[in-house]
């Protein structure tokens, strides 16, 4: 029973590859010999025969407990956590491995992706099974760096290496196109044109940039000294709290609130789990400054000023935006100079290179690829203003442990 499988973000998608094997199919012996009806959105058997070429979206858990015979996953560099592409890839892989005895196979088609996204295509790329030679990763890729696409040799060698016998390729024109079209960034063209890995040219921080920051040295400890910054919401987005040491500035998430995947529509942020872990913060560590982002969280943020001190916990309108770029830029530089630390949380990491730039009259901002993205950044946020919170707690003379003093009469 020959069950074909193609997958992709969405039906549309899937077409392509239908109609591509629809073109194949139609020069063969399928119909006439073989008896198959290769005109309908599924291809199957004239006769009623079990078997077929059926298109699959992006449904991780609908797909669960099919046994395909040979799958295509396509275009899985846009099989992105926000589309739900990884659970999608996992469910139809977990199918195919299930019956490999028999003779099941899968492969995926892909672009080269960008790493800040963790897509399905850097899932395969970095695993272990194509270090290990189980999977086969084949990748013909232009040779040509960022600094060399407004030279002409090298542009038109790379696209030449990179499209290979693909014959039906304008190599004069999109030789033209990359080196005077201005309006598409070169990391688009360096992904598409060259099939080679490439951040997009807005992401504000490089996967490599803040791996670069990883820190297994020196773990957080009870009763450290440390400045805190929370960012919170109800419904929409996610409230965190990130707390960053004052002595080596080593960043690390106290607490996040995200949104499930399948969560309701009423969902909403457990706001006695959130005091629970502010309230929690302040008995295992010495907190010496806290910025709040106070939109929804005013009445809480005044209640926590009351009960840790006025002079320790603080609003900051991450909506006025001088401040915000000045800790943004503070941020982002010390992660560049290697002043900044983390401890290689995956949370914080994906909030800080889901994270794009925004450019205001004051400079830059951080936001969202989209409002109505799914990429949160929030814990991102919470990292910038817990710098900014240690660094006035320097300029304050917080380092300095407070003694009691005594005096007798």
């Amino acid at each position: 029973m020959p069950v074909v499988q193609i997958g992709a973000t969405a039906l549309d998608q899937c077409e392509q590859t239908i109609d591509f094997i629809r073109g194949m199919l139609s020069e063969s012996p399928a119909e006439s010999e073989y008896g198959l009806e290769i005109g309908k959105s599924v291809i199957q058997f004239k006769s009623g025969k079990p078997g077929s070429i059926k298109p699959k979206a992006t449904a991780g858990r609908t797909n669960e407990g099919n046994r395909p015979t040979f799958c295509v996953m396509d275009e899985c560099h846009h099989w992105v956590g926000s589309t739900g592409g990884p659970e999608f890839f996992q469910t139809l892989k977990r199918n195919i491995e299930k019956t490999a005895k028999a003779g099941s196979r899968w492969i995926s088609t892909t672009n080269a992706y960008n790493p800040n996204e963790d897509s399905v295509a850097q899932i395969i790329h970095e695993s272990d099974m194509v270090s290990k030679g189980y999977w086969l990763y084949d990748c013909l890729e232009g040779a040509v760096s960022p600094e060399e696409l407004r030279d002409e040799a090298k542009v038109r060698a790379a696209l030449t290496e990179a499209y290979g016998d693909a014959s039906w390729a304008d190599i004069d024109g999109l030789t033209r196109t990359v080196l005077y079209d201005r309006t598409t960034p070169d990391s688009t063209y360096l992904r598409f044109f060259f099939n080679a890995i490439a951040e997009s040219s807005d992401g504000w921080m490089s996967k490599s940039e803040w791996d670069a920051c990883f820190s297994e040295d020196n773990p957080i400890q009870d009763g450290d000294l440390i400045a805190v910054g929370f960012d919170g919401s109800i419904r929409g987005d996610a409230t965190g709290l990130v707390g960053v040491r004052l002595r080596d500035a080593k960043c690390f998430v106290i607490g996040v609130w995200e949104r499930p995947k399948n969560a309701h529509d009423d969902w909403e942020v457990d706001v006695l789990s959130v005091e629970a872990a502010v309230a929690d913060t302040f008995r295992k560590y010495r907190v010496a400054w806290m910025y709040c982002d106070p939109p929804y969280w005013q009445e809480n943020i005044g209640r926590w000023a009351l009960e840790h001190g006025d002079d320790t916990v603080f609003e900051f309108w991450t909506n006025k935006p001088l401040r915000m770029v000045q800790a943004t830029e503070r941020f982002r530089t010390a992660a560049m100079v290697g002043d900044l630390k983390h401890d290689g949380d995956y949370r914080l990491t994906r909030h800080v290179l889901n994270a794009v730039t925004r450019e205001v009259p004051q400079g830059l901002m951080i936001q969202k690829d989209s409002p109505r993205s799914r990429r949160k950044i929030d814990l991102a946020v919470c990292g910038i203003l817990a710098i900014e919170a240690r660094a006035d707690a320097i300029a304050d003379g917080r380092m300095t442990i407070r003694r009691s003093r005594v005096v007798g009469f």
